[in-house]
């Protein structure tokens, strides 16, 4: 069984990425295919790497890892939740591995989370075959699957939700209007009068045009918006950027007591208080 994006070399399996970015590709070694369907969308695979274990792998481009998924879904989520000072209704646009709505019923405060994937394949998928990430068990009675288009449904909320997280795939094709002010704005309306809007920008050394876009957008819209920084392997570069934008609550002002700590692997106090110091680069880019 094969999947988009392998090829054999030295009688190894191997996936690559399909992105070439400045002479750049990122390659893993396959151990074995666990899992390959076929959505209305895209192929859904699961395989078995050689260094990051169980791989999700959406048409041919790795999503999530075992290895290193966690500091991804740590950072999207625990960052607006520890802000807001009383997070309780709570939406995931995309997130279909489920990794990031299960650091979100970590909070107490938490007492719905909308995770609004359009494929369900997606969480159908990783669920059976990849629980590290998806959880293992019954699903969080908190979490309502929602297997739909996740901007014709925050078009349709307004002053519903304490943080909206875009736990998007890379801007192009369906995921690409998640990028854009229309969308944002319809997030925005989504929101309480203090809610907070978290999305993943990119990499600020292989999409610096994708990151500065979203944040000089974000701060057409909010007053408050703050880029962070993660080091996660994984994604191309080692380097990822995530952008917050708050209608009250500023990260840099926020308690940071009210940070989750029991569990997370990557999140602490330490993290939460120096992901915003960002290099000068990244700082100019922001400019």
């Amino acid at each position: 069984m094969t999947i988009k994006g392998v090829f054999v070399w030295d009688d190894t399996d191997w996936l690559s990425d399909p992105e070439d970015r400045f002479g750049f590709r990122a390659t893993w070694k396959v151990k074995r295919v666990l899992a390959k369907e076929e959505s209305v969308f895209q192929e859904v695979a699961v395989i078995e790497t050689e260094g990051f274990g169980k791989t999700l792998v959406l048409d041919g481009v790795v999503q999530t890892t075992e290895k290193d998924g966690f500091i991804y879904n740590e950072m999207i989520m625990h960052v607006p939740l520890a802000t807001h000072p009383q997070p309780a209704d709570v939406c995931i646009v995309g997130g279909g591995d489920g990794g990031a709505a299960q650091e979100a019923v970590k909070y107490s405060s938490v007492q719905a989370v909308d995770m609004v994937e359009i494929d369900r394949k997606v969480v159908e998928v990783s669920q059976r075959h990849l629980p590290e990430v998806a959880g293992f068990g019954e699903p969080d009675p908190r979490i309502r699957f929602v297997y739909e288009d996740g901007t014709a449904f925050i078009k349709e909320r307004e002053n519903a939700y304490d943080v909206i997280a875009i736990d998007s795939s890379d801007p192009v094709g369906p995921a690409a209007v998640l990028f854009e002010k229309p969308f944002y704005q319809d997030a925005k309306r989504a929101l309480k009068d203090d809610g907070i809007l978290v999305c993943q920008s990119e990499s600020p050394v292989f999409h610096p045009e994708v990151l500065k876009r979203v944040h000089h957008t974000l701060r057409e819209l909010f007053p408050v918006v703050r880029t962070y920084l993660a080091a996660i392997p994984t994604y191309p570069g080692g380097v990822w950027s995530f952008t917050l934008a708050s209608l009250r609550h500023d990260p840099l002002e926020a308690d940071g007591q009210r940070l989750v700590t029991a569990g997370n692997r990557y999140v602490n106090h330490d993290i939460l208080d120096g992901c915003f110091r960002l290099p000068q680069y990244v700082k100019e880019l922001l400019s």
